[in-house]
């Protein structure tokens, strides 16, 4: 059994299973879900025939809707050996077929994937957080602190982004909310320096884990990524086995932007995973299938609105439900038995 069927039986009769966090993904992807089918719908509208017009005009679809290039080709690709094999004709059942066929790639490519947050099994995890200016990192460290401190664990901050003005100050006000203590220079100062401070103070007070905010921007890209690299041997030689996570933040109103940088993060600091913020506010939540599909690093964490407790882990099921709901749940077309079609003709 697919994915796709998977989520279906799970989801039938879903508003008895329904929980909290369901009815968040379901919110927070209703504008990438009302995008995605209004593209279908307006590529059918101009379709009476599925020919080979049909599937040049649904690749460009599938990359308009944000799914990635290299996953809207193979669907593409996909879709015209399906629909041969099945003699699909009707538009609703060829969108459903693209629906199936995603959700399905999804799962392959998922099958092995650990989104859960990896944690040291002696002394401070360290989780590095990176990411441009504007992404949403500092309050998505913000977040997770706060969630972290409410499940027991003893959480200190690093505030290693002194480039941007201001940024100090934010995550000072975080570590205030949240009630967890923040390490932190001068404005402008060395940010190794910083977490060098935080990583023995984390050591030193048996801190469980040490949160790094860095810097988005500096002088140059070349600049920015050095420093990343520099951060990352100051933390290992105090503590050789972190960071347990290296988490590229990125916004994902962005679209394609968000996988351009996460491929140039990804080739200096060996993320370990992903963080997509504002989902809620975007249509272009099916950026997710194609950061996933295209750089096989796992989706961690989601930013599901705006509430201090709407930062998610991850959930693949629940995701793609969200995103795809409506074709779903649509029931599939009952054959016609004998009794039926005698009926009719009478």
């Amino acid at each position: 059994m697919g994915l796709f069927d998977r989520i279906k039986r799970a989801f039938s009769g879903h508003e008895e299973e329904e929980n909290e966090e369901t009815e968040k993904y379901d919110n927070a992807l209703e504008k990438s879900r009302t995008t995605f089918g209004d593209r279908l719908n307006a590529l059918f509208a101009n379709f009476r025939t599925v020919d080979e017009d049909f599937f040049d005009d649904l690749e460009e679809t599938l990359i308009g809707a944000d799914v990635g290039f290299d996953t809207a080709v193979k669907i593409t690709d996909e879709l015209r050996d399906e629909v041969k094999l099945r003699n699909v004709k009707d538009p609703q059942a060829v969108a459903k077929v693209i629906v199936q066929k995603l959700v399905d790639l999804y799962g392959e490519q998922g099958v092995n994937e650990d989104n859960s947050l990896h944690y040291a099994e002696k002394g401070p995890s360290v989780f590095l957080f990176i990411g441009v200016n504007g992404a949403g990192k500092t309050t998505t460290i913000g977040k997770l602190a706060n969630r972290l401190h409410k499940q027991g664990k003893s959480v200190m901050l690093v505030a290693a982004d002194t480039f941007r003005a201001g940024a100090i100050q934010q995550l000072q006000v975080w570590g205030k909310r949240d009630d967890v203590p923040v390490v932190a220079g001068p404005e402008g100062g060395d940010p190794a320096a910083v977490v060098y401070d935080g990583v023995r103070r984390a050591i030193d007070e048996d801190v469980d884990v040490l949160i790094v905010d860095t810097a988005g921007r500096l002088q140059n890209k070349v600049n920015l990524m050095n420093e990343l690299a520099k951060i990352k041997r100051v933390i290992q030689k105090e503590l050789p086995e972190q960071p347990s996570e290296v988490l590229l933040v990125v916004d994902g109103t962005t679209g394609q932007n968000a996988l351009s940088q996460a491929k140039e993060f990804n080739q200096t600091a060996e993320m370990t995973g992903l963080v997509l913020t504002k989902l809620d506010g975007s249509g272009k939540g099916g950026i997710v299938l194609a950061v996933r599909n295209e750089l096989h690093v796992p989706v961690k964490l989601v930013g599901l609105g705006e509430g201090i407790d709407d930062l998610a882990d991850f959930d693949s099921t629940k995701f793609v439900y969200g995103l795809f709901k409506g074709l779903i749940d649509a029931p599939d077309e009952p054959a016609e038995d004998d009794d039926t079609q005698e009926a009719d003709q009478k």
